[in-house]
């Protein structure tokens, strides 16, 4: 295997991709799902009735036009793109051309440590627009991917309409895709919550740029076209990993300490059990899932250390304080969403004029609609109303 340029794969993206004005976090869970399209199934944590496999669903979420969602995931896949055996699957699909697609993918990886050919169908999903690729509605694409995240071992069976029934040996699907709250709360019924399909995503929140890049050509750096050579080049080697990861008995040790806690200590208070009981119960599928990723960003040995583990329990647990409000308006009226709206676009503005705040909402609410929930929020404390130069101003108490 050929030496790598870069110590660190994700650290390294994050840089080169930062020069886009998103959260880092976006660029890192970019740089995640980057990584685990190139593993795909050839690498794994054997627990024996199933593998964890580095495959995820992460979905960046931000409202409409602030940040650039679409960009900040292209990124990645566009280095992705240029790795060979690959496969990437369309980016809007039915579960029939999804599940015809993944048996087309069929390939035999050879194991060189076991001398043995692995059969395994692998495909990438990028989705500038999550509604594209996901109707929650369809009952049966919602529970093909259910299934394929899971890492089940053997074939998978399913019947399409036109032909017949595909039977796919170890099958593996990674997605990323975009979306908005407002597209989450008019799609997904209240009772998908929490449930089998969004406890297996990961949800990245973003409310706001992080830096403001009138023309981002502006900030490249001049080693920009060899930070995209070698990110492609060791993306490469990360390619043709093979094989089981095994945790340090250190590593296996604070996993088994993690655990108990897990289950044993109030979980946090950002995550009600009755909204979120499905994802709290997979937490330790999602952490073991990003722990085989970061190792592989920094090494080729198929070994999972205690501070692998460790940040990644650090960044999974570092999205949920976020996490409810990706979900906010999922059951709310249509009066309840437009203040989650109003109290938004007041939070990022800081101050904006009581009358140019109206007329973003004037389809949505009447006059008196609208003051209510200008009444309510200010004896909440949320915002509060200063008079200056002859207008009235509304000014955000949000922190």
């Amino acid at each position: 295997m050929a030496a790598r340029k870069l110590n660190d794969w994700l650290k390294s993206f994050i840089e080169y991709a930062s020069i886009g004005e998103a959260p880092l976090k976006f660029y890192f869970w970019t740089g995640v799902s980057t990584i685990a399209g190139a593993l795909r199934r050839r690498v794994w944590i054997d627990q024996k009735n199933f593998h964890w496999t580095p495959n995820c669903y992460i979905i960046l979420v931000a409202p409409p036009g602030i940040i650039a969602k679409s960009t900040s995931a292209s990124i990645g896949m566009n280095l992705l793109k240029e790795i060979p055996g690959i496969t990437f699957g369309p980016n809007v699909v039915t579960w029939q051309k999804l599940v015809t697609d993944m048996a087309a993918a069929k390939e035999l990886v050879y194991w060189k440590e076991k001398e043995l050919y692995l059969p395994m169908s692998c495909v990438t999903i990028s989705s500038s627009e999550f509604g594209t690729f996901l109707d929650p509605t369809n009952r049966d694409m919602v529970d093909v991917l259910v299934d394929l995240w899971d890492g089940q071992v053997g074939s998978f069976d399913k019947a399409t309409k036109f032909s017949g029934s595909d039977s796919i040996e170890n099958p593996w699907i990674n997605v990323i895709a975009c979306t908005t709250p407002s597209w989450i709360s008019g799609n997904f019924p209240e009772y998908m919550i929490g449930g089998g399909f969004t406890s297996r995503c990961i949800f990245v929140y973003g409310a706001k740029k992080r830096v403001l890049h009138a023309y981002p050509a502006d900030h490249i750096p001049i080693d920009y076209d060899k930070r995209r050579a070698d990110l492609i080049h060791d993306l490469e080697i990360i390619s043709t990993m093979v094989g089981e990861y095994e945790l340090t008995k250190e590593a296996h040790d604070f996993g088994c300490l993690w655990y108990e806690d897990h289950w044993t200590k109030p979980q946090s208070k950002s995550l009600p059990p009755e909204q979120f009981g499905g994802y709290i119960a997979r937490k330790q599928t999602h952490i073991h899932k990003l722990a085989m990723i970061i190792a592989a960003s920094r090494s080729n040995k198929l070994e999972i250390t205690q501070e692998y583990l460790d940040i990644a329990i650090q960044m999974v647990d570092s999205l949920e304080q976020e996490m409810p409000r990706v979900f906010l308006k999922v059951g709310q009226s249509v009066v309840k969403q437009a203040m989650t709206d109003i109290l938004e676009m007041v939070a990022m503005k800081k101050k904006i004029s009581r009358k140019e705040l109206y007329r973003e909402f004037a389809r949505r609410l009447t006059w008196q609609e609208y003051l209510d929930i200008i009444q309510s929020s200010t004896e909440a404390g949320y915002v509060k109303l200063v008079a200056s130069e002859g207008e009235i101003f509304v000014v955000s108490l949000i922190a």
